[in-house]
């Protein structure tokens, strides 16, 4: 691991944490002494994207994280959250062949962000649905429409 200071190639573990999908490391460089942290994540064997014009481009994860923060943006919704959706995502689709559609990709979000936040879950829509008119606005919220209140 290379010190982001210094290039120095060498480095010590300081402390070790695991989480339920990775692992952090906190180390600090043998040359400058500059601490600094990684983060090991197991690499999932994830699809081709099928675009919808038919060009093939490999799945980029941030790509997705980027989508699901604009659809989050200054919404109750953790980093954490996205996190967990992006993740949930991703091992739905790693499950798949060796590709995938946009259409299945944003079907997953969707499903996903319903459960985390409506508001969230109608930009995304909104965006991916190409929504042009308030009757297309409406298509979306239909299934809330006649659902009573949750409770506050």
């Amino acid at each position: 691991m290379n010190c982001p200071q210094c290039q120095h190639e060498d480095s010590k573990v300081l402390e070790t944490r695991a989480a339920p999908d990775s692992t952090r490391r906190r180390r600090q460089c043998l040359a400058c002494g500059h601490r600094f942290t990684t983060q090991e994540r197991i690499e999932q064997r994830l699809p081709l994207v099928v675009k919808k014009a038919g060009e093939r481009e490999p799945f980029d994860r941030d790509k997705l994280v980027a989508g699901v923060r604009i659809a989050c943006r200054k919404r109750p919704v953790s980093a954490e959250a996205i996190d967990a959706v992006v993740d949930r995502v991703c091992a739905r689709l790693s499950m798949g062949g060796a590709e995938v559609s946009t259409t299945d990709i944003g079907d997953a979000v969707l499903s996903e962000l319903r459960g985390v936040d409506l508001v969230a879950y109608v930009r995304f829509a909104s965006v991916y649905n190409a929504v042009q008119t308030p009757a297309d606005f409406l298509r979306i919220l239909d299934p809330w429409l006649d659902a009573p209140p949750e409770p506050a």
